[in-house]
């Protein structure tokens, strides 16, 4: 499998985005229903409508059923986990940067009850 090199835009469109990937649009349409990540927009028209972020997990799909050969049902679970595991560091890193703020919070209240300086005015 080759690199894909996707162009900076912010909606493709199926025919787009199977060229990228290297499948027929069919293809496409079948691995939306079945891996419930997968749900680009649609236009009035019905066309469908991906967006980058779409892409990329069609990319990481196409990656695990072609080059890592694993079935569907395996795709899905890689898939699950993979989101879990993100989750996961995505919290643990907002409570990381929510300790620091409350601890600068803390700081600077206690510097503002030692400075005898009236407030400022602001008019």
């Amino acid at each position: 499998m080759t690199a894909v090199d996707v162009p900076d835009k912010l909606y493709f469109k199926i025919g787009e985005v199977a060229r990228l990937l290297g499948v027929k649009p069919y293809v496409l349409r079948y691995w939306e229903s079945e891996f419930s990540v997968l749900r680009p927009g649609k236009t009035r028209s019905r066309h469908r409508l991906y967006r980058r972020k779409d892409v990329e997990t069609l990319l990481e799909i196409r990656r695990l059923l072609y080059a890592e050969r694993y079935t569907i049902a395996g795709a899905k679970r890689r898939l699950r986990n993979a989101t879990r595991a993100a989750a996961a560091a995505r919290t643990s890193t907002d409570a990381e940067q929510l300790a620091q703020v409350r601890t600068e919070l803390f700081d600077l209240c206690r510097l503002l009850e030692r400075d005898p300086s009236p407030p400022l005015k602001i008019e």
